[in-house]
């Protein structure tokens, strides 16, 4: 017995080591054929980074596994993968890994995990699938590196796309998973498959189906001989809608011959609700239904590069009703009769059928008709629409999803007939509209409008070449709209994605800012606002009007002015308001394009009380900030461009431009100012609060956060005051001043010695300048001159003057001047000459009258002491 046991245990050992190390001694020779057998049958690079060789995982079969293929097309699809996956995973009999290289693999299995297929045509036609080498003549020995003898075959989380980039068409199928069974070793086979996906469809960069459910389990019997495959047992679904398939699919040659019918297996009306997605159908459970809804199609026929199999697609039903269980009201007298259809197999013959759709909810009656021809080519539309609803009753009757009911009532009665080339090229004389649309008491309060919107009446006429808006007369908050005007473009916007153009009047009589922009509550931080963005599909036009426009805490009344809205852009145009005691008029544009937005203005101020303004706009503050201290009116032109926040504000960091103003009946409060107040207590001879500014000019240029100012000239009484430099928008300043102050204000000690020189030197000697410098902060300044060297310039000055006027006189009379007798001791005399002329400092009188000099400058900026 312990024999048995260890000769079975060490059998299975060796089995056990063989299984596990023979896949590593075939691993090198599969990847050596695959590799063969890509590089002499198509035209593709292939990649993969890893393959399993197991006979674990699907014994007794051998399993190869291999991870990251990707199949990438050549020339002309550089840059397009045809197939990808993360996983490809075989199986075969242990056996055929003992073939040689020029045999062929016989497969049992396959799968593929997480993949994708993507089947393109490019604008000449040509399709990326077609990646298998030419060969001139067929070699009878050659095979194939696998052959098929499949017995099941799986996809799991597949992705297949369809582009063609000719049409603008494109197919897509996500979420795939396919399950199919069958012995395709067999001529003659059925092959039974489950299959689930999600389908999307877009055509001229319309979307009409978007990750639409689909599914189908059906047997399909296969003539592998003449490849033929016939619809067995099957059921389909689209969304909720059953769908039963008979016939079969054909190729020969180079065609596929279809003979296929489709239709409901019940006709109950729930079918055309099944129809639409989940999330819009509601319970389906919990509706209750009568009469019929059919789908019944017929496809017949070849496909081949220039046909296509005639179909004939119907949608019917009959005195139908719905009502849901957990809704007031339904919806009746439901008829519907419409066809798709292709009679010829010429792609460009199909058109469709809208000949009835009429429902009835409470008493409001709905009736539509119409046809659509020449699909793929130029759509020919005829449609007529007439009829009213309450749009109040639309959340009674169906599920539809909006947080807040509507109210209002729709009256319609409109026919149209037009071509889309005549849309998209703008021959509008070849569109015809008749009728007139009106809508009144219209009610909405939704998350998307921050008050409750109200329109009390529009109505819109159609045209042969616009739609008028004849009346729209709207509310909300405090704020009323009166719009009419024309659109000239209606159809190329709704249908070709083209530009909505208009050309409109707007009136109002009061129109609140906050009424339409809501104000973010949650947060103070900017980065945290979305950005406002001008729509970029607008060309209009808008001549506007309005009595009082109220925008944060700022009152604008008497509005007017022209707006157009185009290409992401608003451009203003002669626009006038009446503001803070005088009026604006301004002309600009203000851009959403690109990543930033940006604004340009050209301003002209008129009689603008100077303290309201500049203390209510945050840029005319950061201009000129000493305005508030200002009582009185301005006259200015501001030239400003610059970048706009998220919140449609100016960016401060960023404008440039300037300012020319000049000031009308003003009046100084200095004690609104620590700068100006500073400036009146270190200078004893001003009185700030008496300058006279009237009529003064002043210039301003600003750039990068910095405004310069050119030297402005005032007077005070009858001292010169001129003033300029440079302030930040972050409050820093530094400004020069000088001040021509005339002697008069020196004391006597100085007019005597003025007076002692001769009539053309005193005149030469009117004022004193003396320059000072206000630096530091508008909230923290500093003040500093420059007395000392003023003083010393002013005394060598007159010093001199004296000198040269004492020389040229002459002796006698300089000796007389300074009080000697010409009979007397020349000798002193003359002593007394040479110090006073060379200034020696032994004559006290002289150093008497210098000190006095000074101490008169000086004491003109000397801090105010009480006067008593």
């Amino acid at each position: 017995m312990f024999k048995i046991v260890k000769w079975f245990s060490i059998t299975f050992l060796v089995i056990l080591i063989a299984f596990t190390s023979i896949p590593f001694l075939f691993k090198d020779k599969i990847i050596e054929m695959i590799s063969s057998s890509i590089n002499k049958n198509i035209n593709a690079t292939v990649t993969f980074k890893e393959t399993n060789l197991s006979f674990f995982k699907n014994f007794p079969l051998a399993s190869l596994t291999v991870k990251d293929v990707i199949l990438a097309n050549k020339a002309p699809f550089i840059g397009d993968t045809l197939f990808s996956t993360k996983e490809l995973s075989m199986s075969m009999k242990i056996t055929e890994l003992f073939k040689k290289p020029e045999e062929a693999i016989e497969l049992k299995s396959f799968s593929s995990k997480n993949g994708k297929i993507n089947i393109i045509f490019n604008k000449d036609d040509l399709g990326n699938y077609d990646i298998a080498l030419k060969k001139e003549t067929a070699n009878a020995d050659e095979t194939a590196f696998f052959s098929l003898n499949i017995q099941d075959y799986q996809f799991e989380n597949m992705r297949f796309m369809y582009l063609d980039r000719s049409s603008n068409m494109k197919m897509k199928l996500d979420s795939i998973y396919h399950y199919g069974k069958g012995n395709f070793g067999q001529e003659i086979l059925n092959l039974d498959t489950k299959t689930t996906a999600k389908l999307s469809f877009d055509y001229e960069n319309t979307n009409y189906f978007n990750n639409v459910d689909v599914s189908l389990n059906a047997i399909l019997g296969m003539d592998l001989k003449n490849n033929k495959f016939t619809f067995k047992e099957n059921k389909g679904f689209i969304n909720q809608l059953p769908l039963e398939f008979s016939g079969f699919v054909q190729l020969v040659n180079e065609t596929q011959v279809y003979d296929i019918n489709f239709k409901t297996p019940t006709s109950d009306f729930k079918n055309l609700l099944a129809l639409l997605p989940k999330q819009y159908s509601g319970d389906l459970k919990a509706i209750k239904t009568a009469g019929n809804f059919d789908v019944n199609g017929v496809i017949k026929g070849v496909l081949s590069d220039d046909r296509i199999p005639s179909f004939d697609i119907s949608f019917v039903s009959k005195n139908a009703m719905f009502k849901y269980d957990n809704l007031p009201k339904s919806v009746q007298n439901i008829h519907i009769d419409s066809r798709i259809i292709n009679k010829t197999g010429d792609v460009k013959d199909t058109y469709v059928n809208l000949n009835q759709l009429t429902f009835t909810i409470d008493k409001d009656v709905f009736a539509a008709n119409g046809t659509i021809a020449a699909i793929t080519t130029n759509a020919k539309i005829n449609l007529a629409v007439k009829g009213a609803i309450n749009l109040a009753n639309i959340g009674k009757v169906y599920p539809v999803q909006i947080q807040q009911e509507l109210a209002g009532i729709l009256n319609a009665d409109i026919a149209t007939n037009f071509d889309m080339n005549s849309v998209e090229k703008g021959n509008y004389q070849n569109i015809k509209n008749a009728g007139q649309l009106k809508v009144t008491d219209f009610k909405y309060d939704g998350k998307d409008v921050v008050k409750p919107f109200y329109i009390k009446k529009t109505a819109i006429t159609f045209n042969t070449n616009t739609i008028t808006l004849n009346e729209f007369d709207a509310k909300t908050g405090d704020s009323d709209i009166s719009i009419t005007g024309n659109l000239e473009n209606f159809y190329g916007f709704i249908f070709k994605d083209q530009e909505l153009k208009g050309n409109f009047n707007l009136n109002s009589n009061t129109f609140k800012v906050s009424d339409f922009v809501a104000a973010d509550e949650t947060t103070d931080k900017k980065e945290d606002v979305n950005a406002i963005k001008i729509p970029a599909f607008l060309d209009c036009k808008f001549n506007a009007t309005a009595n009082t426009v109220v925008y944060d805490n700022i009152n604008l009344k008497n509005v007017s002015g022209t707006i157009y809205i185009k290409d992401e852009t608003v451009k203003l145009q002669n626009l006038k308001t009446d503001i803070f005691g005088g009026n604006i008029s301004f002309t600009g544009k203000v851009s959403t394009k690109g990543d930033t937005s940006s604004f340009s203005m050209d301003l002209n101020l008129k009689e603008l009380d100077i303290a309201a303004s500049f203390e209510t706009l945050d840029m005319l503050k950061a201009i000129a900030p000493i305005a508030k201290t200002i009582d009185g009116k301005i006259n200015s032109t501001i030239n400003v461009a610059g970048n706009l926040n998220d919140d449609f504000t100016p960016n401060l960091k960023t404008i440039t431009g300037n300012l020319l103003g000049q000031l009308l009946n003003t009046k100084i409060n200095a004690s609104n100012s620590k700068a100006l107040s500073l400036l009146g207590d270190k200078v004893a001879f001003l009185d700030v609060n008496k300058i006279n500014l009237d009529k003064i000019t002043g210039y301003f240029a600003f750039e990068k956060g910095v405004v310069t100012v050119k030297p402005i000239p005032l007077k005070y009484q009858d001292i010169g005051i001129l003033i300029g430099g440079k302030h930040g928008f972050d409050n820093t300043i530094n400004y020069d001043i000088k001040f021509d102050v005339p002697v008069k204000y020196l004391g006597t000690e100085v007019t005597d010695l003025i007076a002692k020189l001769s009539p053309k030197d005193a005149e030469k000697i009117t004022t004193i300048p003396v320059k000072a410098n206000l630096n530091g902060s508008f909230s923290s300044p500093s003040f500093s001159t420059n007395i000392k060297d003023a003083t010393s310039s002013f005394i060598k000055n007159v010093v001199e003057q004296q000198k040269q006027r004492l020389i040229n006189t002459g002796k006698d009379k300089l000796i007389n001047l300074i009080g000697g007798d010409t009979k007397k001791d020349s000798t002193n005399s003359k002593d007394k000459l040479i110090n006073l002329i060379t200034g020696d400092k032994k004559d006290s009188t002289k150093t008497t009258k210098e000190d006095k000099v000074k101490d008169a400058i000086k004491g003109l900026f000397k801090k105010k002491k009480d006067n008593k």
